[in-house]
């Protein structure tokens, strides 16, 4: 397995969409294009003081953590002819020829877009590889993009029309910041319509996507279409709508709740690929690229050592009595459930995933569908020995709170309204899991669990070794019972599946 250091390749850097020319030339005065913002929220600790949190950027933060740099010199970008260094963070100023001071003032389709990232990849390939220590073979990248360049970037790569099939081959693993990868969605209206071509927005129209993105009609337009390996793509997705800001606060009202303010939840992930959910905005103040969120899961991603993904498969559903007597009698019976989940690592104030109801962005599914076995992924995380809370030694501890809400039963499709209290759980518990190093590179982690609490031993479980089984594709699996007593209850297994990360 490569080391960390060996993985430390150049990021490119696709910032998302700019609306009206003012936006623009305000976007192209700036030399990082918002990847240098960053963010100070206040906290409140256990003692009910409030600290600040100074998140001082992606592009800061890679600098001080991972020793990146970027490749400006004397007030330009330094030229083709010039060496770059592996950890070079480069920006892709492609909205400079749509601005009427450095460019034409007209503005391109996102196929011209998706054909300067081409280029940029084949630039950055000749300066990182000019001092001889990267052969042009070995030459990696990684893209990372908020918005809508993660659709620039899906063009360039899904589009064999777009760019040199050596340049796609080059780019090891994508990150995308709340990008509408299945188009955006308005309230009342749904898909936005194709006609709304002002300002190119017609991109995010589905059958616009289908064609830039090279996919056949009636094909998703999150599907990655076989060009580019699903599990090197990760999609981070924002719930929090309330704090984008975008034209006082209609944009979040035009998209609803179930959103970042401007993408819906369903619509921020690409088909199949590892995904995390984090209560951020689109962008602002409180936005998903300039958090502590955000960097913890794109450089764990981008330098993680681990994988580790989480899925809840129901074995039996029991129903109240009287539910279950209606059930037996052949009546309709149906149920929504609703699954709530946070990813904590040990001695972090942040969540690397957070899926709640209050939040509106639980996973739902109701009766018929976990008896049909529709088991939910929980979460897709990686883990970093750099992150360990002792240097050098021990596990890498994260904590998982998992929760199944009361669900609302119906019967013959009336509610059954005494059955359920709002708010309160049919399950809830904090799981708490190491994961153990291989003594060796390339070896199996070991996983460990307890309990944090139960409603019969409510003081901490002592760890137990997991007993962990390999899978068909070289991942370890570990199943972890999850029951409730009595009715209404539930008996599942949470399946854990870690592997090595590269």
């Amino acid at each position: 397995m490569s080391s960390p250091t060996e993985r430390l390749h150049p990021i490119i850097y696709v910032r998302g969409y700019v609306g009206s020319q003012s936006e623009v030339e305000e976007t192209v005065a700036t030399p990082y294009m918002g990847f240098n913002l960053g963010s100070t929220k206040i906290r409140q600790t256990w003692t009910g003081d409030t600290r600040r949190h100074m998140f001082e950027s992606p592009l800061v933060r890679l600098m001080k953590d991972y020793g990146y740099r970027d490749v400006y010199s004397h007030g330009d970008v330094m030229a083709e002819n010039e060496s770059i260094p592996q950890r070079s963070v480069v920006i892709y100023r492609y909205y400079d020829q749509v601005s009427k001071v450095h460019g034409d003032g007209n503005r391109p389709e996102i196929e011209t877009y998706a054909q300067g990232l081409n280029d940029l990849i084949a630039r950055v390939r000749k300066q990182v590889c000019k001092n001889g220590k990267v052969k042009e073979k070995d030459f990696k990248v990684y893209l990372v993009a908020h918005s809508m360049g993660g659709l620039v970037c899906r063009s360039f790569l899904q589009n064999d029309a777009l760019g040199d099939a050596g340049n796609r081959k080059a780019v090891d693993k994508v990150f995308t910041y709340a990008t509408p990868h299945n188009g955006i969605e308005v309230k009342g209206i749904g898909n936005l319509p194709g006609f709304f071509t002002r300002n190119n927005a017609d991109n995010f129209n589905r059958e616009r996507m289908r064609n830039f993105l090279a996919l056949p009609d009636g094909a998703a337009a999150n599907d990655l279409n076989g060009k580019f390996p699903r599990d090197r793509f990760f999609s981070l997705v924002g719930t929090n709508a309330k704090d984008y800001a975008v034209a006082k606060g209609w944009s979040s009202r035009l998209v609803g709740a179930s959103s970042d303010g401007l993408v819906r939840v369903e619509n921020a992930a690409a088909k199949g690929t590892p995904r995390s959910f984090v209560h951020r905005s689109h962008s602002g103040h409180y936005g998903i690229v300039n958090s502590e969120e955000g960097y913890q899961n794109l450089t764990r991603f981008l330098f993680g050592d681990v994988h580790v993904r989480g899925e809840l498969k129901i074995q039996d559903l029991r129903l109240p009595s009287r539910v279950e007597k209606a059930r037996v009698e052949g009546k309709e019976v149906n149920a929504s459930y609703h699954i709530e989940t946070v990813v904590r690592p040990r001695g972090a104030r942040y969540d690397l995933h957070r899926r709640l109801a209050s939040e509106n962005s639980a996973i739902f599914r109701n009766y018929k569908q976990l008896l049909a076995n529709q088991h939910p992924i929980l979460f897709s995380t990686y883990l970093k020995k750099k992150s360990r809370s002792r240097p050098g030694k021990g596990s890498l501890v994260f904590a998982v709170d998992l929760s199944i809400m009361v669900p609302e039963y119906e019967v013959e499709r009336a509610w059954a309204r005494d059955l359920h209290i709002e708010g309160s759980y049919l399950y809830r518990e904090t799981i708490i899991f190491g994961a153990y190093p291989p003594a060796e590179d390339g070896g199996q982690w070991e996983l460990r669990y307890g309990f944090n609490a139960t409603a019969d031993n409510p003081t901490p479980r002592k760890a137990t070794l997991a007993d962990g089984y390999p899978t068909a594709d070289g991942q370890l699996c570990y199943q972890i019972p999850i029951k409730t007593n009595g009715r209404p209850g539930l008996d599942a297994i949470l399946e854990i599946k870690t592997r090595p990360w590269t």
